[in-house]
């Protein structure tokens, strides 16, 4: 899965499901995406953007390539007078945000960690730009590649990844593939509601909802 900024509790249900979480950072950069950027509630309690500011790369760069700008410490601290969520650095998620600085790959793979840690989910994450994947290889054959180069036997995707993935390819290669059905509940940022309900609470919800599908 792409790696996001605080994405909703229903994302880290991939964690909940597998035992290694495959962060997919070896493909382009999406700049209209969530890799970067998510809603929170403004000072006056409405969904505004807030965006992590990233130097300017080429169109075609890989999400493991990016990286930060050199000011994003000062414009997460001003970002932080709109937003009440990004205040209080005694928060870990938050007083993480404020570090930035460097790969936005490897800060976000440490921010998912610790969500997961947060809320008691044991998966080992693993980034895709370590696995040294051959380039010709494209969609769900690159997938493919991941899982068997891992020892997996079996794959599990968001709902969304219904259309991309074929039951048939993953059984020649004598994998299976599952599904999760579709998330029932906030899709708010992960960064808000963390802030605002009982870890042990949130982390019941997203294992309930947990287990795969046949695709």
């Amino acid at each position: 899965m792409q790696p996001y900024f605080a994405p909703y509790a229903g994302y880290f249900r991939l964690a909940a499901a597998s035992d290694i979480f495959v962060i997919y950072d070896c493909v382009q950069f999406p700049r209209r995406g969530w890799v970067h950027r998510n809603k929170l509630p403004d000072a006056a309690g409405q969904q505004q953007w807030f965006t992590l500011p990233l130097e300017k790369a080429p169109q075609d760069t890989a999400i493991s390539a990016m990286r930060f700008s050199d000011d994003t410490r000062t414009r997460i601290e001003t970002a932080a007078q709109r937003f009440p969520d990004l205040r209080d650095q005694t928060v870990p998620l938050v007083a993480h945000l404020h570090a930035a600085e460097g790969s936005l790959a490897s800060w976000l793979a440490e921010s998912l960690i610790m969500t997961c840690r947060l809320l008691g989910l044991k998966s080992e994450f693993i980034r895709s730009s370590d696995l040294n994947l051959p380039d010709e290889l494209k969609g769900q054959d690159r997938i493919i590649e991941i899982v068997k180069q891992l020892g997996g036997l079996s794959y599990v995707n968001a709902p969304g990844g219904r259309a991309l993935y074929q039951e048939e390819a993953f059984r020649q290669q004598s994998l299976e593939l599952t599904f999760l059905a579709p998330y029932e509940g906030d899709f708010g940022s992960i960064l808000h509601r963390l802030q605002h309900e009982d870890p042990e609470q949130l982390a019941a919800e997203i294992v309930r909802q947990s287990l795969p599908q046949a695709a």
